[in-house]
């Protein structure tokens, strides 16, 4: 049966889609049957996959609006073994349209019973807040990765997703597990970068990864070219990096 993963944090630009991306690509490439799920209204995560996002006519909206199967949503991307239920920009609508449904909250979790089955991991990317579609993410999922980039601001923020985390475990999903804490966009050579590092493994111990994602040109460029840093450049630290958080994750569940 596959886990669920999402990848979340309401603040922008901390590397949850180059991680959703990559991550998928990485497990991929390791030979696991992977889905990811693009929940974010911007579609980054469909465009860095090769997808065509002007043109999709069934993705995550049509999911959580239950006017379509699973099944029916996924496409394959250009990156081995991972498929993709793309977005688009109407999703922004879903939050609004799904307001008044009974059982709102558990829209996704209900659709992706049909394929759990049929793939390794299921990755979702969240969009860069804590609302509806955030909270759907976060009830179908078995685990999430937090992103948190090596800055000033890290840990700005990361209270309030953990209180979310906490009231999705006591009210909607008991068995919401941390995957873990993942230090981004790293500079070995900026002190600031260090001493999150330091920060971070302290107050949190063993929720922190060991694999850490650093700063790294390429992995900023890839997805303009619409592939994942394993496919863009094989041999980058990106993608290194992003192999041995897969190879971690995978340790952890062998």
């Amino acid at each position: 049966m596959g886990k669920i993963i999402a990848i979340a944090n309401q603040k922008g630009g901390v590397g949850k889609t180059t991680t959703s991306i990559n991550l998928a690509a990485a497990l991929g490439v390791l030979e696991k049957k992977v889905l990811l799920i693009d929940a974010d209204p911007q579609a980054n995560a469909s465009s860095g996959l090769g997808i065509d996002v002007e043109n999709v006519e069934i993705g995550t909206y049509q999911l959580l609006e239950h006017t379509v199967l699973a099944k029916d949503a996924i496409i394959k991307s250009n990156s081995p073994n991972v498929d993709i239920i793309p977005s688009h920009i109407d999703l922004v609508a879903v939050e609004i349209e799904l307001v008044d449904k009974e059982e709102r909250e558990y829209m996704l979790k209900k659709t992706l019973q049909s394929v759990k089955d049929s793939y390794d991991y299921i990755l979702i990317d969240c969009a860069p807040s804590l609302g509806l579609i955030t909270l759907n993410a976060l009830v179908a999922a078995d685990s999430v990765i937090i992103p948190i980039q090596c800055e000033y601001f890290a840990l700005e923020g990361l209270g309030k997703l953990l209180n979310t985390i906490k009231s999705v475990q006591k009210i909607h999903n008991a068995d919401l597990e941390i995957e873990g804490l993942l230090l981004t966009m790293y500079d070995s050579r900026l002190r600031l970068s260090n001493q999150v590092v330091e920060e971070v493994r302290k107050h949190f111990q063993g929720m922190v990864f060991e694999t850490i994602i650093q700063r790294n040109i390429k992995l900023g460029e890839a997805p303009s070219f619409g592939e994942s840093i394993i496919a863009f450049d094989a041999t980058s630290k990106g993608a290194v990096n992003y192999i041995n958080l897969a190879e971690e994750i995978l340790k952890k569940y062998s």
